[in-house]
């Protein structure tokens, strides 16, 4: 919504990651058995990713070699699997290279839990956002089952959870709040309030640039 507002580009770094996840998986390199870090390492090159705009939805939506995979990486399966491979130096290298590609000619809106700290340090406003594991949970839930996806509340839950400890304390670009980021939890507003607040921010912002 901001994006639109604003003319801007969006993109979902988290999609991305979860779309070489959706690879692995494809490819049988990760499983709840196995994670074959080596070849999966190796295989990057084989994986391109982009975004396109989808007219019909309003929305920016990923491609995974030439493919929308926009729904597919929703799933709670890749979910389950997203953030050992988040983990993997090797990836996330490749993927913040993609990313300050996007944002080579500013005039970008990025999500994601290290853009802050490692990828855009210099960004002009950078919000940390933030809500309780559950509310979070209830709204993935809500998101799950309305595209038809089986799934149970305490199954969603648990996968933040763990999704939150694994993205924390990882060793590389782990999910820390910026110093100079504006924390922001939504727990209990709407979108629409949470759409007007950071407006609010984002105007304060290009205000002060002027």
């Amino acid at each position: 919504m901001v994006a639109r507002a604003l003319g801007y580009v969006y993109v979902d770094s988290g999609a991305m990651y979860r779309a070489v996840t959706l690879y692995a998986m494809e490819q049988g390199l990760i499983g709840y058995s196995a994670f074959h870090k080596d070849e999966l390492i190796e295989d990057l090159d084989n994986i391109k990713i982009d975004f396109e705009f989808n007219e019909l939805s309003g929305q920016t939506e990923i491609r995974l070699n030439g493919k929308n995979v926009e729904g597919a990486i929703r799933s709670m399966e890749v979910s389950n699997f997203v953030s050992p491979v988040a983990t993997v130096p090797e990836v996330r290298r490749r993927l913040v290279r993609i990313q300050h590609k996007l944002g080579e000619n500013k005039g970008i809106v990025m999500d994601g839990r290290d853009i802050g700290t490692v990828v855009f340090p210099n960004a002009e406003l950078k919000i940390y956002m933030t809500a309780s594991a559950e509310v979070r949970a209830k709204r993935r839930f809500d998101e799950l089952k309305g595209k038809g996806h089986k799934v149970v509340f305490e199954e969603v839950l648990r996968n933040v959870m763990e999704r939150d400890h694994i993205d924390s304390t990882r060793a590389d670009s782990p999910l820390t709040k910026a110093e100079d980021a504006i924390e922001f939890d939504n727990t209990d507003i709407s979108i629409e309030e949470q759409y007007t607040k950071v407006m609010r921010l984002v105007r304060m912002t290009i205000e002060d640039e002027e």
